[in-house]
């Protein structure tokens, strides 16, 4: 049962015991407190701001580029080709409008361009979007590599639609290459909250900031992590648990802009739960990384390497000896 008096609320129920326990709750005082809050610890508030990012919309913008880049796969109705111009055109009407308003709020949210009249951020803001949709083509030619490599590399799958539609490797990459394209054009925080999106839908992260060839192929997935400064070639392949990470990054913000991650060459492929770390870490071409790998030093090209066979104990006479 609850009553309100004033701007108390007298909330009763019974406690495991049986017993009647009564709770005041001050609405107004705890309001108060709240607010005082948001003033000791403005670095996580947003009152008033003119430039704020919606997430929602930019999720929303990612299901229509992947209309776009994938035509007839996610679209609700039938795709007809005497109607694809008037669909692919109402994708860019909507992608071109909400795609410049997130950013000329992006931009104008840095430090750097706060106090920038509207007017320049809208502007700024439609250059880049029009810059972007200009590469819908190319990341479209790097997507039907990595779907091929998918198909090729994976006696499981029965076609490339199968790879389209229900790979998350593929969903990942797909996020993180419109992303990459956007973080080259200097694009604040909209790349990251793109990435981070797939990274929450898939279990894999890949920062947008990453350089990746043709033919990349993530198998299975959940787990992997490639860093922002890591550079892979072309024709790569990597397995779940996978980290592409920097050694240390104890000095925080001193190391922004610093290589701090792996590269990875060309025709290399990475087994499951291996770690490889550092800038300075170069994979040769052709190389091959077994499971389990922990690397921090340079592999040359058309090294295979593996961990050294662990010895199996056993006890008892049967297998339920555990």
């Amino acid at each position: 049962m609850t009553k309100v008096l004033g701007y108390v609320i007298i909330q009763s129920y019974r406690s495991c015991f049986g017993k009647v326990i009564l709770v005041k709750f001050n609405t107004d005082d705890l309001v108060n407190k709240i607010i005082k809050s948001y003033e000791t610890h403005k670095d996580i508030s947003r009152i008033d701001e003119e430039n704020m990012i919606n997430k929602k919309i930019i999720i929303e913008i990612i299901d229509r580029l992947r209309k776009i880049l994938f035509p007839g796969y996610f679209d609700n109705s039938k795709i007809r080709s005497e109607y694809i111009r008037y669909t692919v055109g109402e994708h860019l009407e909507f992608i071109q409008y909400n795609l410049r308003k997130q950013i000329a709020r992006a931009l104008g949210s840095g430090d750097a361009c706060s106090e920038c009249p509207k007017s320049t951020l809208e502007n700024k803001a439609e250059e880049i979007t029009d810059r972007f949709l200009e590469q819908i083509p190319m990341i479209r030619e790097y997507l039907y590599t990595d779907v091929q490599a998918a198909f090729d590399g994976d006696p499981a799958a029965s076609s490339t639609d199968e790879i389209i539609f229900s790979y998350p490797g593929l969903y990942a990459i797909t996020v993180y290459r419109i992303a990459h394209e956007l973080q080259l054009l200097k694009v604040p925080m909209i790349p990251r909250i793109m990435t981070e999106h797939a990274h929450s839908q898939t279990g894999i992260d890949i920062h947008p900031g990453a350089t990746i060839g043709k033919r990349f192929c993530i198998d299975h997935g959940t787990g992997i992590v490639v860093g922002e400064t890591t550079t892979i070639g072309d024709n790569v392949k990597i397995y779940q648990g996978v980290t592409l990470g920097a050694l240390s990054t104890r000095k925080g913000q001193e190391l922004r802009g610093v290589k701090r991650h792996p590269t990875i060459g060309n025709n290399v492929t990475i087994y499951s739960e291996t770690s490889i770390l550092g800038g300075e870490t170069v994979i040769g071409d052709g190389a091959t990384i077994g499971g389990n790998a922990f690397i921090v030093s340079s592999i040359e090209a058309g090294t295979k390497v593996s961990i050294k066979k662990p010895e199996l104990q056993y006890s008892g006479s049967g297998q339920d000896d555990f």
